[in-house]
């Protein structure tokens, strides 16, 4: 076979590897993508908006609540720039135990339409105590 007949082989392979390597990094994108917001991010979207995103703040002292029939925990977060604005967050799972009053919590999931957060995933901030200390 000549280097003529072999080339339109070769650039037709190399055509569909590029094609079948780029939808598939699209679809890993556009599947898995997650928004990282605070509250009032939030709570100023539209609802069709934060169907799937990732949410921080502060756990509040008000309406702190644990499930007694099975693990979760509904509670108050807090955003990080304004204490006036929190969002109900209602998780079911085990609950970390770093999980109390003032810690910084992210929480994975999507906003209900009566405005509640429904966590599928609950994270708390690593506390400062594990952290190095700086020693001089």
């Amino acid at each position: 076979m000549s280097h003529k007949k072999s080339f339109p082989m070769y650039s037709v392979a190399l055509l569909l590897f590029i094609l079948g390597v780029s939808w598939l990094v699209y679809t890993g994108f556009t599947s898995n993508s997650v928004y990282f917001l605070n509250v009032s991010e939030v709570l100023a979207a539209p609802l069709e908006k934060v169907q799937q995103i990732r949410l921080f703040g502060t756990v509040s002292a008000k309406d702190l609540h644990h499930t007694k029939t099975s693990p979760g925990v509904d509670f108050l977060l807090i955003d990080k720039d304004n204490a006036a604005l929190t969002i109900p967050v209602s998780f079911r799972g085990a609950v970390p135990d770093a999980f109390k009053i003032g810690a910084e919590v992210i929480v994975e999931g999507a906003l209900l339409s009566d405005r509640t957060f429904s966590a599928k995933t609950l994270m708390t901030k690593c506390p400062s105590k594990y952290q190095k200390e700086n020693r001089k």
